[in-house]
């Protein structure tokens, strides 16, 4: 699996859009993911949420930050998890330094 930070929670919690964007991928084809979304931000941005229970979005949709894409659904171990990447002109990168401080 890429960079990015495993974010636990309870089966079927929310996930939502970090930032206005475009669905670009909603599937399970990619290894290592499940259920898997990524967004386009812009040209420079893209943010990618894996483990999902249920996809509330499909390629092409567009979103708007908060909005609901998913549910959390099981990762390794069969434990309630988001898996969370953001991706700087293609490359991973650190998502917890464009996380919101609580």
């Amino acid at each position: 699996m890429g960079q990015g930070v495993d974010i636990g929670g309870r089966l079927g919690d929310p996930v939502r859009a970090a930032a206005n964007g475009k669905v670009v991928y909603a599937g399970s084809g990619l290894i290592g993911y499940g259920k898997l979304i990524i967004i386009k931000h812009n040209d420079t941005f893209l943010s990618a949420y894996g483990h999902n229970r249920t996809m509330a979005v499909k390629e092409g949709d567009p979103v708007k930050v908060g909005q609901k894409i998913a549910e959390i659904g099981e990762g390794p171990g069969n434990k309630p998890l988001l898996h969370f990447e953001i991706r700087v002109n293609g490359k991973p990168v650190n998502p917890v330094r464009y996380l919101p401080k609580r």
